[in-house]
């Protein structure tokens, strides 16, 4: 879920991206959520072509039609990709012209995962099976991977959470602040969401699950709601959960940080910390600050 940032705030999305990284980490679906976004997009564009298409975004004297926006996936599959990544972003950089480079990544176990659930062969498989073939993708990636702007983990991701995910981060918004933040309520019986800046616990508060009535309900539902706002010291937490977070924002903006992922966690991650992401969520967004939810474990 986390996301790693090298670059200051910026005041607008980037117009020129490239999409790499390691095979079934999510860039397929990153491009699907890059055209809904409004960017021309190309996957799997052959690297001795990145300098001649990158002629259609830079204004010219012809009756021919600048891009104004264009994602780019380019990846290992490509076979002069990492001899000649770093040396084809150079000659751009000559041209003036920067593309925004998001690295995809996942954890060893989810990408084996999600290989054998498709079934599709790894590009780097040479017969010594699944798993040697992602460890060896990631070490010769290795050297690429600092190249990124931006460093998506996608381990805890769905197909769904993704796109929305980069719509978010990617559209042109109005709020006050550029820092993006994003809340992810999980529960802890599952595992912590990796890289969290700030996690919450709140396993200390009165459980739901314990009233057959509201068992089966998720955070989302009135009635888990009402429940458990009733209780003062569920009211005494958001509130201090939320005055921490308010005093840390600007302190985060100040040092140039664009990302904040904050993490909730109750035992099983469909009640409390549903509820209490749910609070942080509306609190924040009334600051003007661009606040997203998602709440990892709560069908399961």
């Amino acid at each position: 879920m986390r996301t790693k940032s090298k670059t200051k705030t910026k005041s607008s999305v980037p117009a020129f991206v490239v999409i790499t990284g390691l095979s079934g980490s999510g860039m397929s679906s990153a491009t699907n959520a890059f055209e809904d976004l409004g960017y021309f997009c190309v996957d799997n564009l052959p690297l001795t072509m990145l300098s001649t298409f990158s002629r259609l975004l830079l204004p010219n004297d012809e009756e021919v039609t600048a891009i104004e926006k264009a994602a780019l996936v380019i990846n290992i599959r490509e076979r002069h990709f990492l001899s000649q990544f770093r040396s084809e972003l150079k000659k751009l950089e000559r041209k003036r012209l920067k593309p925004f480079v998001i690295f995809f990544e996942a954890s060893d176990e989810v990408l084996r995962r999600r290989f054998s659930e498709t079934r599709r062969p790894h590009p780097a498989d040479t017969g010594r099976g699944l798993l040697p073939s992602i460890r060896s993708e990631r070490r010769a990636m290795k050297e690429i991977r600092p190249i990124a702007d931006l460093i998506i983990d996608t381990s805890d991701h769905t197909v769904h959470t993704l796109r929305r995910f980069l719509v978010e981060q990617f559209s042109h918004h109005t709020e006050l602040s550029a820092l993006k933040v994003q809340i992810v309520s999980f529960g802890h019986k599952y595992g912590n969401p990796r890289d969290v800046d700030l996690l919450f616990d709140v396993r200390h508060l009165p459980n739901p699950y314990f009233q057959s009535t509201l068992r089966d309900l998720t955070g989302e539902d009135q009635r888990i709601v009402k429940f458990l706002k009733k209780h003062e010291e569920v009211q005494e937490t958001v509130r201090r959960f939320d005055d921490l977070i308010q005093y840390l924002l600007p302190f985060y903006q100040k040092e140039g940080k664009s990302y904040l992922t904050v993490g909730v966690g109750c035992t099983g991650g469909k009640h409390r910390s549903v509820m209490v992401a749910n609070a942080l969520r509306d609190s924040l967004r009334k600051g003007g600050y661009n606040i997203s939810v998602v709440h990892r474990d709560m069908q399961k």
